[in-house]
């Protein structure tokens, strides 16, 4: 085996239950997102593009259609005789075998595939992140600085904080103190969950950890505290660009809109740093001479006869003769039909909006607790002249007429 300098685990098993219907059927790392992608080519990409060519992908929950998307890797130049991606489920072993229960156990249930490559430094990565990042320079501060653990970081506003692992540094990056989602924070700068270990330090630290019996096997709850309790050096390494944690629906819904905003730089489309998915060759979008449309992004193969303002449609999209669209998101092959409004609101793949119905509603600044993104599931139909308001998650059909 042909030892690497770097390998990659991609965490890529959690149920997303934040996300509702749009989870139901598939893992959180394969949601469509931006129109051509799925969430998972981002971290996919910026492997590649930070020249690492090993990448083992942690599934669990309902993998089947992320496994089928990732395939050999292609797309992202993974399909390798030598690395490449490798999907790496549960399995069962001489003494039997067991779901991930934590962050932590899941890379210690692969530490053999890790040691296959004898790589110097190990990154670990969340499949539910928007971004672009040259890991490459990640692991260059990792290698100068000599620490056991590089952690990505951000600063967040402080109100936020408390969503997130918060550190403190000293004046040269190093980490003094972590806390895991603190309820009273006394700092901003917020781990982005990406991490690099020196490959000595990550098997020591998580073995330790798999043999506590009291651990939840976290890496933010129980390796970092650990390491850092036992005197390692650990380094905060700073990131200042586009990132996005799409765990909710509500965030989701943001970082594709975010595409329209030309105050945010997230550019897709950038040859020097390409995001890359596996699309399939579809015919240009037709969009009718009755149809308005503005600041919004129509991926190729829809057919566009409605009004569409600042929305993001997917392939093979249908929007209907006199049907309105506004700030929502629409995926692949879902139909909205004649006379239709649907607003603020991410509708699921190959959903049907009938005539003259009504999804979702504009914000109520009155009462925010009463707004929200309306989201409507994979494949339900919705009937028409049927009325959904805001904030609902709609996983089974709609009858015509019916209001929720």
């Amino acid at each position: 085996m042909v030892r690497k300098k770097c390998v990659a685990m991609l965490l890529a098993g959690g149920q997303g239950s934040r996300l509702g219907v749009l989870t139901g059927k598939l893992a959180k790392p394969a949601v469509p997102y931006g129109g051509k992608y799925r969430i998972i080519d981002f971290p996919l990409s910026n492997c590649v593009h930070s020249g690492i060519d090993t990448v083992g992908i942690l599934t669990q929950y309902k993998p089947l259609e992320l496994n089928d998307y990732i395939g050999s890797g292609k797309p992202w130049d993974l399909d390798r005789s030598s690395g490449g991606v490798h999907i790496l489920p549960p399995y069962q072993g001489k003494k039997g075998g067991d779901w991930y229960k934590g962050t932590a156990n899941a890379i210690y249930q692969n530490l053999a595939f890790i040691k296959r490559y004898d790589p110097e430094y190990v990154v670990i990565l969340s499949g539910d992140h928007i971004y672009k990042m040259d890991y490459a320079k990640m692991i260059e501060l990792h290698r100068e600085s000599g620490a056991a653990c590089t952690i990505s970081v951000m600063e967040v506003p402080l109100d936020e904080a408390s969503r997130f692992g918060i550190m403190r540094v000293n004046s040269n990056d190093v980490i003094t103190k972590f806390e895991e989602k603190p309820e009273k924070p006394t700092s901003n700068l917020a781990s982005m969950g990406i991490y690099v270990f020196s490959c000595d330090k990550l098997e020591k630290y998580l073995t330790e950890d798999e043999n506590d019996k009291d651990s939840s096997n976290d890496f933010g709850k129980n390796v970092i505290p650990a390491m850092l309790g036992a005197g390692e050096k650990l380094m905060a390494y700073r990131f200042s660009d586009y990132w996005k944690d799409v765990g909710t629906v509500d965030s989701l819904w943001e970082a594709n809109l975010d595409l329209l905003n030309p105050k945010i730089h997230l550019n897709l489309s950038d040859p020097k740093w390409k995001i890359y998915s596996r699309t399939s060759e579809l015919p240009p979008q037709f969009i009718s001479s009755s149809a308005k449309v503005e600041n919004s992004l129509i991926t190729a193969g829809c057919d566009i006869n409605g009004n569409i303002d600042y929305s993001i449609i997917f392939e093979n999209v249908t929007v209907e003769e006199g049907a309105t669209v506004e700030y929502s998101v629409i995926m692949p092959g879902a139909v909205i039909k004649k006379g239709a409004t649907v607003r603020y609101s991410i509708v699921a793949e190959n959903s049907v909006i009938g005539e003259n119905s009504l999804v979702g509603e504009e914000p109520d600044y009155t009462d925010a607790n009463e707004w929200g993104i309306t989201v409507i599931g994979e494949g339900v139909k919705v009937g028409r002249d049927a009325g959904i308001g805001a904030k609902q998650m709609i996983k089974k059909e709609v009858k015509d007429g019916e209001k929720i």
